[in-house]
């Protein structure tokens, strides 16, 4: 009995999506049969290289004979799924799901820089982007995409972010390393800023540095003003 279609009935009549982790729990907590008590045995400690070589050799055989369904991997875990050509006759047949509403554009921005360059401060998706990402980072929080992962090793210790199970699931990704080449996203130099100190209310956070050079000019220009009250504005005086 060879182990693939082991795999096979396992995944056919799961209700849910296996890990690596669940298929390995069935394999070794399976009871022995009088028909298969050797097999049962020796599939009590398979390798996870074993597994992954039997369940991607199952899936290519699946996608070759062209069937209407085939085997996935989603955020780690496989499964069995319909090939997306036979959506009507399912929603005829299960109804229509509420999904939640698409992600917007700047959501997706965010999302997209969020993902390549993981873990993340929030100011430094800020500096990428130009505008401030509040309320986007807590819309992808609330929707289970984004997590708070660990804080950054600079001047107030600010949160980091990175991508959830979730997100791989809602993109359809097996791991991480399934995301499409983003080489000039990743070489996008971003400078890590000291503190969350930031210029003008609405602006991204700039770094302190620059926040105190603000500063300065404007305290030149107001002790300028001072000392020349024409600077100001004022009618000159009227001769006498």
């Amino acid at each position: 009995m060879e182990l693939k279609l082991i795999l096979e009935s396992v995944l056919f009549s799961a209700q849910k999506p296996l890990s690596m982790k669940e298929l390995r729990e069935v394999l070794a907590s399976a009871p022995e049969h009088a028909q298969a008590n050797d097999t049962v045995r020796a599939l009590k400690k398979v390798r996870e290289s074993e597994l992954i070589t039997a369940l991607e050799q199952l899936a290519n055989e699946h996608e070759q004979a062209q069937r209407s369904y085939r085997l996935v991997c989603v955020a780690g875990s496989w499964q069995f799924v319909t090939q997306p050509e036979y959506a009507p006759w399912l929603k005829a047949l299960v109804g229509h799901r509420i999904r939640p509403p698409r992600l917007s554009q700047p959501a997706l921005e965010t999302l997209a820089i969020l993902a390549y360059r993981q873990p993340v401060t929030r100011a430094e998706i800020e500096q990428v982007r130009g505008v401030t990402v509040d309320g986007v980072m807590q819309t992808l929080v609330e929707r289970g995409l984004v997590e708070q992962v660990g804080r950054a090793d600079v001047v107030g210790r600010p949160m980091t972010y990175g991508t959830t199970a979730v997100f791989l699931e809602y993109f359809g990704l097996r791991s991480l390393e399934d995301l499409p080449a983003a080489d000039e996203l990743r070489r996008l130099v971003v400078q890590k800023p000291g503190a969350l100190a930031t210029a003008d209310p609405g602006l991204a956070t700039v770094p302190p540095e620059q926040l105190a050079l603000t500063t300065q000019e404007q305290k030149t220009t107001t002790e300028h003003t001072e000392r020349d009250p024409a600077a100001q504005g004022s009618p000159p005086a009227a001769p006498l």
